[in-house]
């Protein structure tokens, strides 16, 4: 291409110039403008660029200028401060559900937000204990085609995945289609995250009932013509509260509960149930308090995690599967 072939693009490549080669510790003077400027095979003077900077300026770019020696000229204001750019990076890098390779992807972009000089403080590695990245790059995926289905309340097909154990010369773990390779239909209602992982809350007609999904152990999710059912049973849904109930999103019978906790718990309940959950003193070192669960070992593990510290003291039916509960798990040493 001749040189000033592109010269019609002169005010959008010194935005660009601006954006990646200036920030507050970093001005360009108009000398090293015109440099750069050239080497897009752009020829610019010194007035047309102090008249494309107040151009750039009226559109609302954030141009600040530094006299020392000479004048330099930065973007100041960004969409995205550093710090934040910083948070957002940091939770690419300790998500689970992030594969490694999408994680350096997302990165690279969110470093195209600041400035060259910045975006090298970007680059840094957040670790977090026992963290593994989920391999499954089919996620994004699967969660756009959900999020379509959402907003044009249309029914969704997948095949649901667990994980088994393969008994061979080396026995490893696999994944494999549940129930032969059944295909699934069930009207979506919202994406959820809890314990780290993307969670599908939707409606299946042939259970007549609101379920749960695990994103990553989907597959093969597709887009259906047939409108959304089950809308009556999500009218009063409360999404909040149903996360907080299902412990590690593992289904069982939804229960009303109350537990004897002592008083220094209390940040641990609230963490669990949020501070608004409905307690009642009992003595002077304890607390009852109400919530709605569901029965299931996450929940009763988590209960055996507080120790003698709590008591779960209603109903009788699950006093009576937290003693079976915990039976189980001390026969396995007698």
């Amino acid at each position: 291409m001749a040189k000033g072939a592109n010269q019609k693009l002169k005010l959008l490549v010194l935005k660009d110039i601006l954006m990646k080669h200036s920030d507050e510790q970093h001005g360009l003077t108009v000398n090293e403008i015109i440099e750069k400027l050239a080497a897009y095979g752009i020829n610019a003077e010194r007035k047309s660029i102090y008249d494309d900077l107040r151009l750039l300026e009226n559109y609302g770019l954030d141009i600040c200028s530094e006299r020392t020696k000479t004048v330099r000229y930065y973007i100041g204001e960004r969409d995205f401060e550093l710090p934040e750019l910083k948070l957002l990076v940091d939770a690419v890098q300790s998500s689970k559900f992030i594969t490694e390779k999408k994680s350096r992807e997302l990165i690279k972009k969110v470093g195209a937000l600041a400035s060259d000089y910045d975006a090298s403080k970007l680059s840094r590695q957040v670790f977090v204990h026992n963290r593994v990245k989920n391999p499954n790059e089919k996620i994004y995926y699967a969660v756009d085609t959900i999020h379509e289905a959402i907003s044009s309340k249309r029914q969704i097909t997948f095949c649901y995945y667990e994980w088994v154990l393969e008994k061979d010369k080396t026995s490893k773990i696999t994944k494999q289609p549940r129930h032969g390779g059944k295909v699934y239909k069930v009207s979506p209602f919202s994406l959820t995250w809890d314990d780290e992982n993307y969670y599908l809350i939707a409606f299946d007609s042939e259970a007549a009932e609101i379920r749960h999904y695990r994103v990553d152990k989907m597959d093969k999710v597709k887009l259906t013509k047939e409108l959304c059912e089950g809308k009556a049973l999500f009218k009063d849904f409360d999404m909040a509260s149903y996360s907080k109930s299902v412990f590690g999103m593992f289904g069982g019978e939804m229960t009303d509960v109350k537990i004897r906790i002592k008083n220094y718990l209390v940040g641990v309940v609230a963490d669990r149930f949020g501070k608004d959950v409905f307690v009642i003193a009992d003595g002077e070192d304890y607390f009852i308090f109400s919530a709605k669960v569901v029965l299931s070992p996450q929940f009763f593990g988590w209960l055996f995690a507080l120790g003698d510290g709590a008591e779960l003291i209603y109903p009788q039916k699950a006093i009576s599967e937290y003693k079976g509960y915990l039976k189980k798990a001390v026969s396995v040493y007698e």
